[in-house]
């Protein structure tokens, strides 16, 4: 019961992390892991949207399989690491996995792809530096929750992809964010959290949101409903494909932030694409509510642990 109250705070943060007055929570507790480096500097810049947390599970092994985890804001925070790693990273550290927390350019300061780029960096970061971290560099999985879900889920569908194009415009999502530019940004498997990946059926699952959505923000305070190339683009479901990591899809009927409808889109193209997703549909779950919950929180690592 302790563990789906303080995953219920978390989930919340989703929505209010920017609210005056906020709490963020410090990271997973001190029980959970055996050693930490906190603040790491993935695009050696010193910028703090450019940080990240590592935590070893109290389990003593000699190499660690480690998962990136993505904390949810709607793009806006820059600096939200801690609520990932306090919620999604605790279930996978108390099962032994490595847990690498990461922040993000929110999309106030930058707009696409620097978010996608960001995350690419650092998992990037995380394998040219694994032998200082007892880390396995050949096998990483990748989750996230809400917003970070869209970006787990990015990162998976655009393996060894450079650019993206529709229409007119042209996007670089790896970027050259950090000092390994030449070092593999692949991840082995996705874990989403209810993410939005269909940005052009957000609104009643039909048809993009307004001005004043929060992907209007990601591409620049345009109107998405006038946008449709940069739609596509910040959308993760139009490339999918049957070489895609496999993914596990985790999403309530009862969100009402993120449509239960964005998830079942997302299985669906992977279904028609020919590759590898499962997706679990929470009965009553909201946007984070009865979805982060024990036997959910199983759920995500069994699935690493059967492909890490």
């Amino acid at each position: 019961m302790k563990n789906t109250i303080l995953t219920f705070v978390f989930s919340l943060c989703t929505i209010v992390v920017t609210a005056q007055g906020f709490q963020m929570p410090e990271g997973p507790g001190e029980g959970t892991y055996s050693r930490s480096w906190k603040d790491v500097n993935y695009a050696s810049d010193d910028q703090e949207c450019h940080n990240l947390d590592i935590y070893l599970p109290k389990e003593q092994k000699n190499i660690y399989q480690a998962v990136i985890v993505i904390y949810g804001s709607a793009w806006f925070s820059n600096n939200a690491k801690t609520m990932a790693s306090a919620s999604i990273g605790t279930p996978l550290l108390q099962a032994g996995f490595a847990v690498v927390s990461i922040n993000h350019r929110s999309s106030i300061q930058a707009i696409w792809p620097a978010q996608i780029q960001d995350v690419k960096a650092a998992i990037r970061y995380v394998r040219a530096n694994a032998a200082s971290y007892d880390i396995d560099p050949s096998s990483i999985g990748i989750t996230g929750f809400s917003s970070g879900g869209h970006l787990a889920t990015f990162a998976g569908v655009t393996n060894d992809v450079k650019t993206l194009a529709s229409g007119d415009v042209t996007v670089d999502i790896e970027g050259s964010v950090g000092n390994y530019v030449s070092t593999s940004s692949r991840v082995q498997a996705v874990v989403d959290w209810f993410g939005p990946v269909e940005m052009a059926r957000m609104s009643n699952c039909e048809a993009p949101n307004d001005e004043s959505s929060p992907e209007a923000m990601l591409i620049g305070k345009k109107d998405p409903r006038r946008e449709p190339d940069w739609i596509k683009l910040i959308s993760p479901i139009n490339f999918v494909d049957k070489d895609d990591p496999e993914i596990l899809i985790i999403h309530g009927d009862a969100d009402n932030v993120v449509p239960h409808c964005q998830s079942v889109y997302l299985k669906s193209a992977y279904d028609n694409a020919g590759g590898k997703a499962t997706f679990i549909s929470v009965p009553g779950g909201g946007h984070g509510p009865v979805c982060f919950d024990t036997e959910y929180f199983k759920k995500m690592t069994d699935f690493f642990n059967k492909l890490l």
